[in-house]
């Protein structure tokens, strides 16, 4: 979870398991293609040259972890980076299915999408296996959020959404990405914002979890919640085309591709979050393996296929690498774990 911002801090302080892909070299820079010298075992300081990298997305199709980690293994393979990028979806548990997959992974080439959604799922799901066991390869993307409701919606503003909310308790369904991640503890702090106890927050706000981002569309446009909570990039194309009624934005500035859908602040409520996303990698892979996949995502973020899609979906560069990023992981799991405690998810 990046960035609350001075009110939302202020809150808070106030299946898979891949197998080796054929194609797969994972080679000392002085063997040839299509194996790995035998002097340089996993344990060794060799510098190691990656030919392919398993991509996998801990959710199900249609989300923002799924665009993520497609737009990495096309973005691999059309700059050529490396011969073959194969992706495959693991979902459910806000990515904590996944991030168990990862634990037991042989292949050290392997990258799994991480990011605010799987930190605070770790924790809402008491998870064995946390994100800091990982190894951590970079951070890439940061997104805001915008809250949507239905066309045709008696709710034209957030206002009188989060009044509803709280009169109404759970008349009102939210839905969003899986429980204790970034949708919903920005339904959490903007019902507690609205004066709800921490305390009150599970039995006021009826919030339905999904595991992809087709689920949360499927029930907003199905008319069968009441509004909704994810990245802009996965509600752009229903909002520009009417199905769906932006309300606001959680970032500090409004978004150019929304560019008449204020901000949280400009409406009056002291909340700004921004939803990061990046790459882990196996545990216990040997620091060879780790700079060999810290070099090819490194290219990756320099390439113009980058730069032009992170144009595309709308995610502002938020590129951060190794150990800098492993401080980082701390530094979100700490405010994760406050966040949730203050607005009444975790104990």
């Amino acid at each position: 979870m990046r960035s609350h911002t001075a009110g939302a801090r202020n809150r808070v302080a106030t299946a898979l398991a891949l197998g080796a892909v054929t194609a797969l070299a994972l080679t000392a820079c002085s063997s040839g293609a299509g194996g790995q010298d035998s002097g340089a075992s996993a344990e060794s300081d060799a510098p190691v040259t990656l030919s392919a990298v398993n991509v996998i997305a801990p959710a199900d199709a249609g989300g923002g972890w799924d665009q993520t980690a497609r737009s990495i293994a096309q973005v691999l393979t059309d700059e050529k980076i490396v011969g073959s990028a194969p992706m495959t979806n693991i979902g459910g548990a806000g990515g904590t299915v996944g991030l168990a997959k990862l634990a037991t992974e042989k292949d050290p080439a392997t990258l799994m999408i991480t990011g605010s959604v799987m930190i605070g799922a770790v924790e809402t799901n008491a998870s064995s296996v946390r994100v800091e066991d990982m190894t951590p390869i970079a951070r890439l993307t940061e997104e805001a959020l915008v809250v949507v409701v239905p066309k045709d919606s008696p709710y034209t503003d957030i206002e009188s959404l989060l009044d509803a909310i709280v009169d109404k308790g759970p008349e009102v369904a939210v839905t969003g990405g899986s429980a204790g991640g970034i949708d919903h503890i920005l339904a959490g702090l903007l019902v507690t914002d609205a004066g709800v106890s921490p305390d009150k927050v599970t039995s006021t706000l009826n919030y339905i979890p999904n595991s992809g981002g087709g689920e949360v569309l499927t029930m907003l446009l199905g008319n069968t919640v009441q509004a909704g909570i994810s990245g802009v990039g996965e509600f752009s194309e229903q909002i520009l085309c009417g199905d769906l009624v932006a309300l606001a934005v959680s970032g500090g500035e409004r978004l150019e591709q929304l560019p008449d859908v204020p901000t949280l602040t400009e409406e009056g409520i002291d909340i700004e979050l921004t939803n990061w996303r990046g790459v882990i990698a196996p545990a216990g892979i040997s620091d060879a393996e780790k700079q060999a996949l810290q070099d090819v995502v490194a290219e990756l973020h320099d390439s113009a296929g980058w730069t032009e899609t992170l144009a595309a979906k709308g995610w502002a560069d938020a590129y951060l690498a190794g150990d800098e990023f492993e401080t980082f992981i701390g530094e979100e799991i700490a405010l994760t774990q406050e966040t949730l405690k203050t607005i009444g998810l975790i104990e």
